[in-house]
C-alpha cells in the first residue's frame, strides 16, 4: 500500500494518549533507541505523564536500556505495560526474551505494531514515545498510516554517510505528512577525560547543517559520551541524572526543546478518544 493511497481508514487516536513521538533514523547504529529512552525518560523526569513503546520488533533494546525485563501481564483482550523510572513501557523483547531472532513478514509485523498501539493499556499519558526501527519499511509505514503522529525526531551522527540516510528520513515523514519536530545530531563530539579538549570523532556541525538545508529545526547536538553507554548497559539511562549533571543535563534540554517543538506545532487532527475512569 503506498503511503499516499486515498482510500485510508482514518487515523484513530490511540485512547488517552495526547501525543505520539516517533523517534527514528535513516540507518542502524547512530543511536537511536539511546536517544528514544533517555528523552522519554527525561519527558517523565520533567514531570510529564509518559510511555516508551519499542517498535524495533527486529532488535528490541528498550529492555536492557530501561533495566527491567518480566512478562507483561494480560486482563481480558488488554496487556498492562510494565513500568520503570515513571515510563509505561512495551516491548517485543518482553513477550520473546534472549537471543532467538524473530523471522517475520510484513504482515505480522502490521499485527504486533498494531496490538502495541492499541491492545496495550497505556492509560492518560502526555507523551508517547515510540523508538521505530531503522530505515524506512514497513513498521515505518503502518504506524504512520494507521496512528496520528504529532511529530517525528529524527536521529543522525555527523558522517556524511549518516546524514544522507537521515535525509531520507526526513523525505519520508515529508511524505507522509508527518511533521518533523527536529533533527538531533549524536555522538556529535568526545571530551577528552584528560585534556578536557573537544574531539570530533565523525566530524562536526553535519546535523545543524542539514536540519538547515532541509528547513526543519535543529534539536540539538549530544556527545559522544561513556556516561551514556554505561547507562545504557547498566539498565540506569543517563537522563536520570541530575539536571545540574551535564551527563544527564542534554538529555532534559533535548526534552524540553522537543515539548516546546511539539507545542509550536499543535497536537495532531483528529478526534479526540478520552479513556474511561
Amino acid at each position: 500500500m503506498s503511503p499516499n493511497q486515498p482510500n485510508q481508514p482514518p487515523k484513530l487516536p490511540i485512547p488517552g494518549v495526547q501525543n505520539l513521538i516517533a523517534v527514528g533514523s535513516g540507518k542502524g547504529g547512530v543511536g537511536k533507541t539511546t536517544v528514544a529512552v533517555n528523552l522519554a525518560v527525561a519527558l517523565a523526569a520533567l514531570g510529564h505523564r509518559v510511555g516508551l513503546m519499542d517498535a524495533d520488533v527486529y532488535g528490541p533494546n528498550v529492555p536492557m536500556m530501561m533495566g527491567i525485563n518480566k512478562t507483561p501481564m494480560a486482563y481480558g483482550e488488554r496487556i498492562q505495560p510494565l513500568e520503570h523510572f515513571g515510563v509505561k513501557l512495551m516491548s517485543m523483547g518482553f513477550l520473546s526474551p534472549g537471543d532467538k531472532p524473530l523471522v517475520w513478514r510484513g504482515p505480522m509485523l502490521h499485527s504486533v505494531i498494531q496490538q502495541f498501539l492499541r491492545g496495550v493499556e497505556w492509560g492518560d499519558l502526555e507523551y508517547l514515545v515510540i523508538d521505530l526501527p531503522p530505515g524506512t519499511g514497513d513498521v515505518q509505514l503502518t504506524l504512520i498510516q494507521t496512528a496520528p503522529v504529532t511529530g517525528a525526531v529524527v536521529v543522525t551522527t555527523p558522517s556524511d554517510v549518516s546524514l544522507e540516510d537521515a535525509r531520507k528520513a526526513v523525505h519520508m515523514f515529508n511524505q507522509v505528512k508527518v511533521p518533523i519536530l527536529g533533527i538531533v545530531e549524536n555522538m556529535s563530539y568526545l571530551v577528552c577525560p584528560h585534556c578536557n579538549e573537544r574531539v570530533d570523532v565523525f566530524s562536526t556541525g553535519g546535523g545543524e547543517r542539514t536540519a538547515h538545508e532541509m528547513k526543519v529545526n535543529f534539536l540539538g547536538a549530544l556527545p559522544l559520551d561513556p556516561a551514556v553507554r554505561a547507562g545504557g548497559d547498566s539498565g540506569k539511562p543517563v537522563a536520570l541524572h541530575n539536571g545540574n549533571d551535564p551527563h544527564g543535563k542534554v538529555f532534559l534540554d533535548l526534552a524540553q526543546r522537543t515539548i516546546d517543538r511539539i507545542n509550536e506545532i499543535g497536537p495532531p487532527s483528529g478526534p479526540k478518544i478520552e479513556i474511561s475512569e
